[in-house]
């Protein structure tokens, strides 16, 4: 290895110079640093990458390392010597003033050329119960409010530029140089093969290892030079740790450190957890509603009392292994579905249907003065989201006109298109109906289960535990071991289908990076929404409902199979339903949360185990955040998924568990605070992106909220036993009061004994104790038939029609109440305030005055320098950028040293209206001297 060759490298490694190596690198110090060696020339990107056998990985960097530096970008190489490993490289990218004035112009960056004039909101009364949730306000809002319009790089002194180096805040750098990076070619010019480029590709072909921004500080303490930020440590002790779970969220910091889409990410989930205070407050008002009226539950008492429900045999739950029961043995499950089975229910369900409104309303109203405070009000997708994807690019190769641009631009042909249609639907086609197929072996497993249950437990074995022997059942043994069977079927097939999503979805070659979100969103959530929540609609909504009854009983997979279809319990299937969303929902939080703290911090801890043991100084900023996770493209994608799965459990099925918005919120506070933690501490800073909105994650949740009403109305109605309890009260009573006794024995049908086939009686020794043949010729099931002896036995009576009527008139009246709220409140409110159409339009007319005056200053100056000689010195000072506070003052020096020029060469008249010199502009005295000569030689 040569290493005196000037540059301190080794050819043998790279076979030429690495770039911006010098000797000087033996003299740097502290490597815990965001600037080039020079201590001057920020780290905008960081490339990395390992030497291997791979001949052509050397060419392809090579190669597109010079293109880089001919599209103006600088670099500088540290040698695999100097990292931990001993075998990474490690290319330092910084964008000088040009290219970041070239590019800021191409993506129509938003700059600020006047300070905002609108004053802030004033605070609201008895704004002082705010104070210990607030931040302070350097935190809040880093950076003062102003005016601004897209970067033109021709108008320089239009803007308000202090210092170009400060113009652009690193998270801008940072997307203008990934912008760059895409799209950079890794071969030479004269070769054919066009769309080899972008370093999306060389990372996936292995010739980079890494390619991030770096932080700008550690996040446990401030950076030591005073020209960087700390903005990460500020994040960290602002937001990141979990004793500010409190406070509000520091969103414009957000927004400044990692770009517009991340900071609305924050922003919804911020909001969201607010909105689900008032929803879990009025949840827990429910539910103590339900423990207050605890006593007044007649009909629990009438199926504890042992006169009552002890004296009511109960037909056998299944064939041969099932035997006859008492009603009483149910007396703790009929407790327990009272306290979410009651009146307050039918409230709860019209205010989570009014609450889901006021949520989405209010959402898009925070998110327009987001937009307009963000400066997205003008931004247009393309300049971002529909920028064509590299991808595309390189695997399209058939090309069109453009009819619009009239140039010529790759396209995927319709056959093509539509085959990959085909696929991609078939395989989610295949995989909804394998979630399918487990539900409906998770339901055979509690078919066969029960049975098996029931001939275990039939001489109560498990009555001999203590505390909660008593509360096991044979059907609460089903139904917690069939939810948790559930549940890891669900997290088994969302491990295998986010794969494939995503690999059918590249497989489409969508066009742009919003068409891939898009497309990738909807089969995501199509997924997830089968996967999470067709069990919880199985048990509200099929469970119980095509039983039959003795003698006709209804079976799973025909007769043969033995496997009669569940029935409810006496007090309703509600409670059951209740266990499958708690187990779920609880269940999902609590392997996310693992997921998203504890997987991450053991692999950074691994990973970096070899630069804990340098000096700090030492342990470089580059290898310190090439040893952090990377966050991927879909990284936002997975932490919306998330909510809004949670967000459907709140709200499609928020009848049957009132608390289900308390153990959301509880999940998001800790949410946003592992959130926070994530991407401060365990996660590189991802590339700064800019989005509007929430994306297709809106009308997801539009159509989530209207769907929520109807399954709210179905579950009040056909799983919860409130409408046969309102149709009994109201149709039996006397004049005296409004009883609920005798309901239980109102709503249990009569079959004979005898009239049982023998394949269904329970086998012989099965039967209890205390049942006899003789003295029990009867026995009671759940449903409104008539009974045995009767013209029409076991048909349906007529209370059994009138309460069928009352459901679906309920179902009717519930969904036209809800959606005529839902609709007024919608119109209601406008989806952009008052306040920020207001300031919008200011900005508008702004921007237009202020161009228009600068255009006929410097149309003015354009005339004046065009037709007489100025001075070397004055026109440098007319025609330089303006490194003033603002731009008049530049204009009107130089409008001011043309008058002073010019103004005296017509008539004595005009020179005596002329303004005195000012011996202040450069290069005066030689023009007026220029001018006289002229003068002179005229006369």
């Amino acid at each position: 290895m040569d290493e005196n060759n000037g540059h301190g490298i080794y050819l043998s490694d790279r076979g030429s110079s690495l770039p911006g190596h010098t000797e000087t690198d033996k003299l740097q110090r502290n490597r815990d640093t965001v600037f080039f060696r020079d201590g001057v020339r920020r780290i905008d990107f960081v490339l990395s990458y390992v030497e291997d056998k791979d001949e052509k990985k050397p060419e392809r960097r090579r190669e597109f390392e010079a293109n880089l530096e001919k599209a103006g970008l600088e670099l500088e190489t540290e040698d695999r010597r100097d990292s931990d490993d001993g075998r990474t490289y490690f290319l330092k990218i910084h964008a000088p003033w040009e290219v970041l004035a070239t590019y800021a112009d191409v993506l129509k960056i938003k700059v600020p050329f006047k300070l905002s004039d609108v004053p802030h909101a004033q605070d609201v009364p008895l704004g002082w119960l705010s104070r210990p949730f607030r931040l302070p306000g350097k935190v809040m809002r880093p950076q003062p409010d102003y005016f601004t319009t897209a970067f033109d790089k021709g108008k320089t002194d239009f803007f308000l530029i202090n210092d170009k180096d400060s113009l652009f805040p690193p998270s801008t750098r940072n997307r203008i140089v990934f912008y760059i990076l895409a799209r950079c070619p890794y071969q030479k010019e004269d070769r054919q093969e066009k769309y080899k480029k972008g370093i999306k590709r060389l990372l996936s072909n292995g010739t980079y290892a890494a390619a991030f921004p770096l932080h700008d500080s550690r996040y446990w303490k401030g950076a030591t030079n005073q020209e960087c930020e700390s903005e990460r440590y500020n994040l960290y002790k602002n937001w990141a740790r979990f004793l500010c779970f409190y406070k509000e969220q520091p969103l414009n910091l957000i927004r400044k450190y990692y770009g517009e889409k991340i900071g609305i990410y924050f922003a919804w989930l911020g909001f969201y957890t607010e909105m689900l205070f008032f929803a879990a407050v009025m949840g827990v008002i429910c539910f103590a509603y339900g423990l207050l009226s605890y006593d007044d539950n007649i009909s629990s008492k009438e199926i504890c009392d042992p006169s009552i429900g002890g004296s009511i045999v109960m037909c056998p739950l299944c064939d041969k292994k099932c035997s006859f029961w008492k009603l009483n043995s149910t007396c703790l499950s009929s407790w327990q579905s009272h306290l979410f089975d009651n009146e307050g229910t039918v409230f709860f369900a019209i205010f989570m249907g009014v609450w889901v409104t006021l949520f989405l309303e209010f959402w898009k109203r925070r998110q327009a003065r987001l937009e307009y405070e963000w400066d997205l009000v003008d931004f247009e997708e393309q300049q971002q989201q529909l920028q064509m994807r590299p991808e595309f690019e390189m695997k399209c190769t058939h090309k069109r006109m453009n009819p619009i641009t009239k140039e010529s631009e790759p396209y995927l042909p319709m056959s093509s298109k539509l085959a990959r249609f085909c696929i991609s639907g078939t395989t989610v086609l295949f995989w909804m109906s394998l979630i399918v197929a487990c539900i409906i072996g998770v339901i055979a497993y509690r078919l066969a289960v029960f049975a098996a249950f029931a001939s275990i437990m039939k001489d109560s074995p498990t009555r001999n535990i203590q505390l909660v022997g008593n509360l096991i059942t044979p059907q609460l043994a089903t139904s917690v071991t069939a939810s948790c069977i559930n549940f890891v079927i669900i997290m088994i097939l969302n491990f295998f289908y986010e794969r494939v999503a995503v690999w059918i979805t590249d497989m489409e070659i969508p066009k742009t990076h919003l068409e891939y979100e898009n497309k990738l969103t909807m089969k995501m959530f199509l997924f997830q929404f089968v996967n999470y929540y067709s069990s919880c609609f199985y048990v509200a909504f099929f469970k119980g409902k095509f039983v039959g009854h003795p003698g006709d009983y209804t079976y799973m997979f025909g007769k043969a199979s033995r496997l009669r279809n569940e029935e409810c319990d006496p007090g309703g299937c509600l409670i059951e339903l209740t266990t499958q969303l708690v187990i779920v929902m609880v269940g999902k939080q609590l392997w996310g949360n693992i997921q998203e703290a504890l997987l991450p911090l053991m692999r950074n801890w691994w990973g970096s185990r070899k630069g804990r043991h340098q000096p700090e100084n030492q342990y470089s900023r580059w290898e310190q955040d090439n040893d952090l996770l990377n966050f991927t493209q879909l990284g936002l994608f997975y932490e919306y998924l998330e909510m809004v799965v949670q967000f459907g459990f709140i709200t499609l099925f928020v009848a049957s568990f009132p608390l289900a918005p308390l153990l959301a919120l509880c999940n998001n506070i800790l949410e946003i605070r592992v959130d926070a933690w994530k991407f401060t501490t365990q996660f590189r800073r991802p590339v700064a992106s800019k989005a509007r909105n929430i994306g297709a994650w809106q009308e997801i949740l539009n159509v989530v909220a209207i769907l929520s009403v109807v399954t709210n109305a179905f579950i009040v109605a056909f799983t919860s036993d409130m409408i046969p309890r309102l149709v009994y009260l109201y149709s039996t009573h006397n004049e005296d009061e409004l009883t609920m006794r005798g309901y239980v024995n109102n709503s249990l049908s009569v079959y004979s004994i005898a009239q049982i086939p023998l394949d269904s009686m329970p086998e012989d020794g099965d039967s209890p104790s205390w049942y006899s043949n003789s003295s029990i010729t009867t026995c009671r099931y759940r449903d409104y038939r008539y009974p045995p002896g009767h013209q029409k036995q076991y048909n349906h009576t007529m209370q059994f029609w009138h309460i069928l009527a009352a459901k679906m008139a309920f179902i009717i009246i519930m969904e036209h109440v809800v959606f005529v709220v839902k609709f007024f409140v919608a119109w209601m409110i406008p989806d952009v305030p008052s306040e920020v159409k207001a300031r919008i339009k200011r900005e508008r007319y702004l921007i237009q005055e202020y161009l228009h005056n600068y255009e006929v200053e410097k149309l003015k100056l354009q005339l004046c320098l065009s037709n007489f000689p100025v001075p070397a010195s004055a026109s440098h000072t007319c025609n330089a950028t303006s490194t003033a506070n603002t731009t008049t003052t530049n204009m009107d020096a130089c409008s001011e040293l043309c008058t002073e020029v010019l103004c005296p060469l017509d008539t004595d008249e005009m020179t005596a209206e002329c303004p005195s010199p000012s011996p202040s502009l450069p290069g005066w005295n030689s023009a007026l001297e220029s001018r006289d000569m002229a003068g002179d030689a005229t006369a």
